[in-house]
């Protein structure tokens, strides 16, 4: 009994003084350890991670022989209504005037016959041809706006005009020499039809300027 007093009594001595070391020590590590992250051992997670693989693509499309060679380059579809509407640029132009400016080059040569009197033959051939054109281009915008245009009613004049002239050239060989000393046969002696071809040909620069205006 006096053996355990004895242990008793050492043990409650002894006590704070180890109390006091151990507090002291944990206060210190805790110090070193103080804005240092999470201090315990990690987890080995490099088994769980799985290594990156270098992925081969293929192209989706076949590679075609020669596709840098111009040669083996197909043409532009320029026939094909969808190159021609969305691809290339749309025409801002009015359909009337695209298809006015198509007369002008026969308007011109009509008036290159007259200016550098090429023969009968020629004339009538170059005015059947601008006829043909203009009546064509009648048929299609007769009643349609477009026929409101100066320039569309002058073509109608000057069809007219060559239509009757071309006609007098034909007649004056054949009947000019039967008619030569009558009233009516006036008509087709060379001056007057010199006369109708200089009122013909201002006729035709009139409407090449009209059209020309409208490009």
């Amino acid at each position: 009994m006096k053996k355990f007093l004895v242990c008793l009594i050492l043990l409650s001595i002894t006590l704070p003084s180890h109390a006091f070391f151990w507090n002291k020590k944990d206060k210190a590590l805790e110090k070193e350890l103080e804005g240092k992250g999470y201090a315990g051992t990690l987890p080995n997670i490099n088994n769980k991670i799985e290594k990156s693989k270098t992925k081969v693509t293929t192209p989706i499309f076949e590679a075609q022989e020669g596709f840098n060679n111009p040669a083996e380059l197909k043409p532009v579809p320029k026939d094909n209504p969808a190159f021609i509407n969305i691809i290339q640029k749309k025409d801002k132009t009015s359909e009337f005037v695209n298809d006015a400016n198509e007369v002008i080059p026969m308007l011109e040569k009509l008036v290159d016959c007259i200016e550098e009197n090429e023969s009968l033959q020629l004339f009538i051939t170059k005015a059947n041809v601008l006829t043909l054109n203009i009546d064509n281009l009648t048929e299609k915008y007769d009643g349609k706006p477009e026929s409101f245009y100066e320039s569309f009613r002058k073509l109608q004049e000057v069809n007219r005009y060559v239509k009757s002239i071309a006609l007098l050239r034909k007649e004056a060989v054949t009947y000019q020499r039967y008619l030569a000393y009558s009233e009516s046969g006036s008509i087709y002696n060379p001056e007057n039809i010199n006369q109708q071809l200089q009122y013909l040909l201002e006729e035709l620069n009139t409407a090449i300027l009209l059209l020309r205006e409208e490009e």
